[in-house]
């Protein structure tokens, strides 16, 4: 089959609450191409399954439209396609399967009602290929009550892709797995999607999820599409503190403060502490006349330096030692400055140089400054 292409223009949706309305998602436009494994990433209440429910047909638009390729499955005016005309598959935190069938009648009851019922031979075989898939072939004949949470989200993944569907749909379908089953799902998710090339719509609040399974995320916040593109644009370049802050672990470090200029450098004084900016941000900032700004620079990439005049001298406050490397956290008055670092520091302070390639900066508003 092939895949579908997801256009969404403008969509909007409010719900009527006796403290009056509410608006919880704001004109989103959006593009998701034939095959993408796609992300929808952000804090609770954000708005992402409210969007996830109306991509499946659960809940009406207030404004906008939706189309799959070229159809028109939903807009404000009346037209309104259900889940089983979209043929999408559904898969959600809650595995909800029968626990009176088999794996291997879960897997097949969506097969069941089709307006064509395949015959018993062509289901069996259906039901065979995704469980073969999914590496569970093994336990066609047991109850989901002799299963481990893992084994009964894939029976749920099974369910959803068995009758080859357009679009497969995910709200957090990892989230009642522990830590270890998640990385495992996760990997084993991505590598399914791959096979499949099913266009897949995956709704988290959890941006590890994000950057590994996504081809393209979509971060929202209060029913608004802060930013759209591959985890390492995201990554890279946010386009602003929201976005920067909210992807990454540790968050990124943020200082803000004013410019100010002593024997030809460039410093950001941020309350107690003092940065010295190198000269390529210098230049750039002086062009642009900037007086305040935000500093924003992520743990990795603030280095320990050995000699010289430091850019950034800190107190040492803690160190975690998290295996292959150190996190060291410094106190201030802003909150925190956390430093990733391969060696364990000796001292109680540590000296740190920055680059310019890998500084952020963001105006009073938040938004990013492209120098």
């Amino acid at each position: 089959m092939q895949a579908t292409k997801i256009t969404i223009k403008s969509l909007a949706k409010s719900f009527i609450t006796f403290r009056g309305k509410v608006d919880v998602l704001k004109s989103i436009d959006l593009t998701i191409e034939p095959g993408e494994f796609f992300v929808l990433l952000g804090p609770s209440g954000c708005g992402k399954s409210t969007l996830l429910n109306l991509l499946a047909g659960l809940e009406k638009p207030s404004g906008g439209e939706l189309y799959f390729d070229q159809e028109l499955v939903a807009d404000a005016v009346g037209k309104f396609s259900g889940p089983f005309e979209r043929d999408i598959s559904m898969v959600f935190q809650s595995y909800a399967l029968y626990p009176h069938m088999t794996v291997e009648e879960n897997i097949a009851f969506p097969l069941t009602n089709l307006p064509q019922v395949p015959t018993p031979e062509v289901m069996k075989t259906k039901v065979k290929e995704a469980a073969t898939l999914l590496q569970i072939d093994h336990l066609l004949d047991r109850k989901p009550a002799e299963l481990s949470g893992g084994q009964r989200q894939r029976v749920a993944i099974g369910r959803a892709i068995v009758r080859n569907p357009k679009v497969c749909l995910m709200d957090e379908p990892l989230s009642n797995l522990d830590a270890k089953l998640r990385n495992e799902m996760r990997a084993h998710l991505k590598d399914l999607q791959k096979r499949l090339g099913v266009t897949t719509v995956y709704v988290t609040h959890d941006q590890l999820e994000a950057m590994t399974l996504g081809h393209r995320i979509a971060i929202m916040n209060n029913g608004v599409l802060q930013q759209v593109g591959t985890p390492v644009e995201i990554y890279r370049s946010p386009v602003n503190q929201f976005v920067a802050k909210f992807i990454g672990s540790p968050t990124m470090n943020m200082l803000s403060g004013e410019l100010t200029e002593e024997a030809g450098n460039l410093y950001l004084q941020a309350d107690a502490l003092k940065i010295r900016l190198p000269a390529e941000t210098a230049g750039k900032l002086k062009a642009r006349n900037q007086k305040k700004v935000t500093l924003g620079v992520r743990p990795e990439r603030l280095y320990v330096k050995s000699e010289g005049e430091p850019d950034l001298a800190l107190p040492v406050n803690v160190i975690e030692n998290v295996g292959p490397e150190f996190l060291v956290y410094s106190f201030h008055q802003q909150g925190q400055i956390v430093v990733r670092t391969p060696d364990e520091p000796s001292g109680d302070r540590l000296d740190l140089s920055l680059d310019a390639a890998h500084l952020h900066l963001f105006d009073e508003q938040g938004t990013r400054i492209n120098l």
